[in-house]
């Protein structure tokens, strides 16, 4: 009987305490903060209990989301990101928005931007994972916090896609885009879907070289990280009590966490063959594709460079997803334009031929591809995959003339960025390559922070040397082959999942070389 007086007395004293604390999260401080920016000129949408902005983020985009666009224009930032469109109209460059009760500053001026993402001070960490996203990506290089585990995750990624690397990975690019080809033969002058094709090579060319000889088994991860990437985005915007996911969990929940442990499950399982095959005398190492560098690190038995099973787990994915819709993103957007463009098509065209003639590229030969390079370029600005980069304020901390409260975050709309014609000049929203004639710097005036699709900086993404290799590889053998043109058919309808993508995929016909 005294026991349950005691733990009685005990909830009664709680309650009050934990609705003073949930409180304090979801009404007292996004007021404070809200208040404390609004002194410093910076206002912005007004924080509503519970949801923040979210609801109004969802009904802008969910009334542009299926509605095509009236002409193929690549103006397309008002469709895309039609909410940080409207309150930059309405609130200036840098307002402040809410994600539930999270804040987060938005960001577009060029030299606050610079600040946040140089980063020299160390303040501005990567804002992490959880929910979904925690599922999908864990604690990889593309999410995890700064520190010593991220140094070390760095270093094994940059040696896993330095020069060599990519060179031996080329070979494994070249055989997955003749199984594609291969799949084109009997469909000249037919359409093709490439946007669901260019999926399918990125897989391919991620199992080969993620996973060498178990690339099957890699495919089979990728369906499922397929599967919890379309969650994740369904989920983006969704906004719970806090700790509601402890006590009930969506149907989306329970089928994340069943993917998470599949995905993990058969990444184990690939690692312990490659460790019996070890012991068992039957290879001299555990391999020199992107697992083996991994499995290696598992046993370092240096502590400074040796990771766990979840930073192995993690990192797989990483490469998966980062690497698969930046890759298909990239690629489809560039075919989209080029099929708009003959002219770029055929001068591309000219110097693939030119250093290749009819041979399949090699790694030597792809560096000499000027023109495809300033053709990449120009595509990632106009169709970045990645829209927009967050960072979380450490502690308070000076940005520019601004004082910003710890763990605000902060938002670069990189998309913003890439459309500006404060920037760019009026032709902005044109297709125009030559911009990049003299490289990034002089198409920026040397203000390389307004042309980030990978990012800037120490955090800059770590693949996009193996993504550029990828999308040479695959557009040099198409024009080896076929010229090609936008089917009827094709619907301009950009928009976001994870990463910039056709609403209706990208249907193009193409025609063999005479």
């Amino acid at each position: 009987m005294g026991l349950v007086i005691f733990l009685s007395s005990l909830f009664l004293f709680l309650l009050p305490w934990s609705l003073a604390k949930l409180l304090h999260k979801l009404w007292w401080s996004p007021l404070t903060i809200q208040r404390m920016m609004a002194q410093q000129g910076i206002t912005g949408p007004p924080y509503r209990f519970l949801h923040g902005t979210t609801k109004e983020t969802i009904k802008m985009r969910m009334k542009v989301k299926n509605t095509p666009m009236s002409n193929l224009s690549h103006d397309v930032f008002p469709k895309i990101q039609p909410q940080i469109n409207a309150w930059i109209d309405a609130y200036g460059r840098n307002f402040l928005n809410w994600h539930g009760p999270q804040a987060q500053l938005v960001i577009t001026e060029p030299e606050l931007i610079k600040e946040v993402l140089l980063n020299r001070e160390r303040t501005y960490t990567k804002t992490g994972t959880k929910d979904f996203t925690k599922k999908l990506l864990g604690d990889g290089l593309v999410s995890t916090a700064d520190g010593k585990k991220w140094a070390k995750q760095r270093k094994l990624a940059n040696h896993a896609f330095h020069g060599e690397s990519l060179k031996n990975m080329a070979p494994a690019m070249v055989e997955s885009v003749h199984t594609m080809l291969g799949r084109w033969k009997d469909q000249a002058g037919k359409e093709i879907e490439v946007f669901g094709e260019f999926r399918f090579l990125t897989c391919e060319v991620i199992s080969r070289t993620a996973f060498g000889s178990s690339y099957v088994e890699g495919r089979n991860i990728f369906q499922m990280l397929t599967g919890l990437s379309s969650l994740t985005a369904k989920n983006s915007f969704n906004i719970r009590l806090p700790g509601m996911s402890k006590l009930w969990k969506t149907a989306d929940e329970v089928e994340a966490e069943k993917l998470e442990k599949g995905i993990r499950d058969s990444i184990v399982q690939m690692i312990k063959r490659r460790e019996k095959k070890v012991i068992a005398g039957e290879a001299d190492g555990y391999g020199d594709d992107f697992l083996g560098q991994l499995v290696k690190a598992l046993h370092d038995g240096d502590k400074s460079k040796k990771i766990t099973v979840d930073n192995l787990v993690d990192e797989c994915k990483t490469f998966y997803i980062a690497g698969q819709e930046t890759g298909n993103s990239m690629m489809t957007w560039m075919l989209f334009l080029l099929a708009m463009y003959p002219e770029w098509q055929e001068e591309a065209r000219k110097e693939v031929l030119n250093v290749f003639g009819n041979r399949d590229p090699d790694s030597d030969g792809l560096g000499k591809l000027k023109k495809v390079g300033m053709i990449i370029n120009e595509t990632l600005r106009l169709y970045p995959p990645v829209v927009g980069l967050f960072r979380k304020v450490a502690k308070k901390q000076s940005l520019g003339k601004l004082v910003l409260p710890a763990n605000i975050h902060i938002y670069v709309p990189t998309l913003k960025l890439h459309h500006d014609p404060e920037i760019w000049g009026e032709d902005a929203h044109q297709f125009k390559p030559e911009r990049f004639s003299e490289g990034i710097a002089k198409a920026t005036n040397n203000n390389a922070v307004v042309f980030i699709p990978f990012g800037f900086g120490p955090r800059s993404c770590v693949g996009m040397s193996f993504v550029a290799a990828e999308a040479k590889v695959a557009l040099s053998m198409i024009l080896q082959r076929y010229t090609f043109k936008l089917s009827p058919a094709y619907i301009h309808c950009p928009g976001q999942h994870l990463t910039t993508r056709p609403q209706y995929g990208l249907q193009i016909r193409f025609h063999p070389l005479q």
